[in-house]
């Protein structure tokens, strides 16, 4: 089943997206946040979507509505489980080769900023200060069910479905201000993209390996132009694995989004620039249309326009370290 978040004649609701783009509203629905929150997950959205699929009139076509993200995260932690992409990106960015052996040991995440969130349509400005701007194919698992230190096999029932996630990131900010040590902080703080719809987990069953993964195609697209294609089973841990790593010593909440992190072959640009030794293709620049396809999910598009112009702040001030 999948899930819609529409503006249409300046109401906001809900719906299932039938298979000829019809949209079936959900009765009193206008946040898939309180669908999930109020239904204990998968079960519950499913109720409500048969609900809207057979008792509900039908809706305006999503070719004449405004689509917003389908939800507005909890909490956004993005990891990072594509091995290509850590090669490329890491020679690209900070000028190492190789993989981090700590990679190895556990699915690593860094939290995204949850208000900075747009949806398929939507204008990407250039982030302040920035002159080099990358997009990111990734794939997202919404958290539908609370849960505490999950294994992965308990984790399957907390995941209430998938969605497109598009982590833009401005590299020249990125590469600067990871010197200081403590990860991507206005490098990939403008956007993050997620949409076009939320497809129900149940649904993307059939595309399980034997791995636990799912095995779906994956396309980037530039003004038109693929620039990367590859598989989301070439993650090396299952989004199970993830949600119970999230939970770990804490709780995930409904809400709570989870990228996959960058797929390899051109999920980004950086990774190419890494791999070919020159910025080709360049980086993002206003007027550029990036087009993130998912297999089974849909296809997520924004715009890059102009941003503002940084606000100036002092250089740090080097102080006499005084004590009382």
């Amino acid at each position: 089943m999948r899930f819609a978040a529409y503006e249409h004649q300046q109401q906001r609701r809900v719906a299932v997206v039938t298979d000829d783009g019809t949209l079936r509203p959900v009765p009193g629905a206008d946040s898939l946040n309180d669908l999930i929150r109020t239904g204990d997950g998968l079960p519950g959205l499913l109720a409500a979507g048969d609900a809207a699929s057979h008792g509900a009139p039908p809706g305006p076509h999503v070719s004449e509505v405004r689509l917003l993200p389908p939800l507005r995260p909890s909490s956004v932690r993005d990891f990072v489980t594509f091995e290509e992409h850590v090669e490329g990106v890491r020679r690209s960015v900070d000028g190492a080769s190789g993989v981090p052996e700590q990679w190895y040991t556990a699915p690593t995440f860094y939290f995204a900023n949850p208000h900075a969130i747009v949806g398929p349509g939507d204008d990407v400005p250039m982030p302040p200060g920035s002159a080099v701007l990358d997009f990111e194919l990734e794939v997202a698992a919404v958290v539908g069910r609370e849960g505490r230190d999950l294994t992965p096999g308990r984790a399957r029932d907390h995941i209430v479905g998938y969605t497109v996630f598009n982590d833009w990131s401005a590299r020249d900010l990125q590469s600067a201000e990871m010197r200081v040590g403590l990860g991507p902080c206005k490098g990939k703080d403008t956007a993050t993209a997620l949409g076009p719809y939320l497809v129900t987990a149940d649904e993307l069953e059939p595309y399980r390996d034997t791995d636990g993964l799912l095995r779906l195609a994956l396309t980037a697209e530039v003004n038109g132009e693929v620039v990367g294609r590859d598989l989301l089973s070439n993650m090396s841990w299952t989004f199970e694995e993830m949600t119970a790593y999230a939970s770990r010593g804490t709780r995930v909440v409904p809400g709570d989004v989870l990228g996959s992190g960058t797929c390899g072959n051109g999920g980004c640009l950086a990774e190419l620039w890494g791999v070919r030794g020159e910025r080709t293709p360049p980086p993002l620049r206003p007027g550029d249309t990036v087009s993130l396809t998912v297999e089974g999910i849909g296809t997520l598009t924004n715009t890059v326009v102009p941003g503002p112009e940084p606000v100036a702040l002092p250089a740090a001030r080097r102080r006499l370290r005084e004590r009382p």
